[in-house]
């Protein structure tokens, strides 16, 4: 058996980190598929006919391609992979589950545009000439994704965590002077709630990125740096106020001769929760040419198979992944594994489950949501107002950067046992790819749609995939990195999973 480990999307920065393995709370066993005849596996690709590798891995390069720039909620170009999304639902005979006998539901959505050129560079005085060192695009920095427009040099600050709390006794802007300058900020808080997650509960409302934002402003900077090397569209659009997301490159420069150790700074603020800010000393320039939509519209795509039992018809069991990334920024940000791969393995199952001519006895509805790297916005706006009550929500099966890898993994399996029991039994008796059965806590700051679920009370299983390199929030996040028959395989096990799930009588709800 091989070695368990657990993989996590690091929060909005999406970057895959190794976490400690508790094996009695986290990792409770493996699911493998029966040995088939010939006659099983002739039944299986009879039945799964539409599952293909080749289908698969072309909706994943059709919705990572240029054609929709990245996919940001908002722009014109989500608004046509929306629309692509729908028609192949309409195709299939899926019924239209959204507004006015549409499949889209649409919810106010800004998004910012980022524009070629600009920069990020220190500025400094050698010889008695004013000199520049500038970073690299991607390598070293990207642009704020929802940065204001202009060009910014001045002082940059370092302001720890960029949290003003005076409840907990706590300000990293205290001491230091930021108006009309440049922070430099950590993402999160000084508690881990990995760690801590009790006492992580206070500082939950400081750790979001939008937050740091807003503090930054109404202390009188104008600008900010995010000590976090990915694309990033969850922070909130402050005309004038410049962003950029920088690396280890621009960090040590910045520390560079003050007498000060990064990774001692850090440490220090996380062990005695007391602030470390200070001036630099150096001045940084940030230029960034950008276009702020404040009007701009979201869609979830929702598509619906009706149950077919006079009761059981009532309860819903949801399939859903994002279909939306970060755009361009301003190069485009493909999101292939994020998430392209978890729609397309959304789709494949569902055709395969709307020509099943036995037709389910609960009602399974289909959700591509936008917004998440916006604020789950587009999670949030279906729970506002679910087309199927709460207290008649069977699942919610989450899709999410299924592509990279061999280890399927279902999160969540061992707090709902009665609902993977079903699914379990669909690997077993077909005979599909193992997958590992792993508890969900995440104590943290939302890492998918299936927390805002959660967060209703909804029973809700992830299934991601690890086991191969991925590159989330970057240019390298393109679908050669893919592995197709990782895709067919978890599609696989979505069709039989939910349609065991939908037609057993056994009763989920209370």
């Amino acid at each position: 058996m091989r070695e368990k480990k657990i993989w996590f999307r690091c929060g909005l920065t999406a970057a895959a980190v190794l976490l400690a393995v508790f094996f009695s709370s986290c990792v409770v066993g493996i699911q493998k598929g029966a040995k088939l005849t010939d006659e099983e596996k002739s039944r299986i690709t009879r039945e799964t006919e539409p599952i293909t590798t080749e289908k698969l891995l072309g909706y994943a390069k059709k919705l990572s391609s240029k054609d929709y720039a990245g996919r940001l909620t908002g722009t014109p170009e989500y608004r046509a992979c929306a629309n692509w999304m729908a028609s192949l639902l309409e195709e299939w005979g899926i019924k239209p589950a959204g507004e006015n006998s549409t499949f889209l539901q649409s919810f106010p959505n800004p998004y910012t545009i980022v524009f070629v050129g600009g920069e990020l560079s220190y500025l400094y005085r050698s010889s008695g000439r004013l000199r520049k060192k500038q970073y690299a695009y991607e390598k070293e920095y990207y642009p704020g994704s929802q940065s204001g427009d202009g060009r910014l040099s001045a002082e940059v600050v370092y302001v720890g965590y960029g949290i003003t709390a005076p409840e907990m006794n706590y300000d990293d802007y205290a001491d230091v002077n930021v108006s009309g300058k440049i922070v430099l900020v950590e993402t999160g808080a000084p508690v881990s709630p990995q760690e801590n997650p009790a006492l992580f509960k206070d500082w939950k409302p400081y750790a979001f990125n939008q937050y740091k934002v807003k503090m930054a402003v109404a202390h009188g900077a104008r600008g900010m740096l995010i000590n976090n090397l990915t694309v990033n569209a969850d922070i909130d659009h402050v005309h004038g106020f410049m962003v950029a997301q920088v690396g280890k490159a621009v960090v040590d420069d910045l520390f560079a001769g003050t007498g000060k150790n990064h990774q001692e700074v850090v440490a220090a603020m996380k062990s005695t929760l007391t602030p470390q800010s200070f001036r630099t000393r150096r001045t940084y320039l940030i230029e960034n040419y950008t276009e702020h939509h404040k009007n701009g519209t979201g869609y979830n795509v929702l598509g619906l198979i009706q149950g077919t039992d006079p009761l059981l018809k009532d309860e819903v069991i949801i399939v859903g992944a994002n279909l939306d990334h970060v755009g361009f920024c301003y190069e485009i940000i493909p999101g292939a594994n994020d998430n392209a791969s978890g729609i397309a393995v959304l789709l494949g199952a569902a055709e395969t489950l709307a020509r099943n001519p036995v037709k389910p006895l609960r009602s399974i509805l289909f959700i591509g949501f936008g917004s998440l790297e916006q604020a789950f916005r587009g999670s949030e706006t279906y729970l506002k107002d679910p087309l199927f009550p709460k207290d008649k929500t069977a699942a919610f099966i989450n899709l999410s950067m299924v592509g990279c890898g061999d280890v399927i993994q279902a999160r969540g399996a061992q707090d709902y046992p009665e609902i993977w029991k079903h699914i379990s039994r669909a690997i077993t008796k077909n005979g599909l790819h193992e997958v590992e059965a792993l508890s969900y806590s995440n104590p943290g700051l939302p890492d998918y749609d299936a927390d805002i679920f959660l967060g209703k009370k909804i029973p809700s299983l992830i299934f991601t995939v690890t086991g191969a390199p991925t590159y989330p929030h970057t240019t390298k996040d393109t679908a050669s990195t893919l592995i197709p028959d990782i895709l067919a395989d978890l599609a696989r096990i979505l069709y039989y999973g939910v349609l065991e799930l939908a037609n057993t009588d056994q009763q989920f709800l209370p």
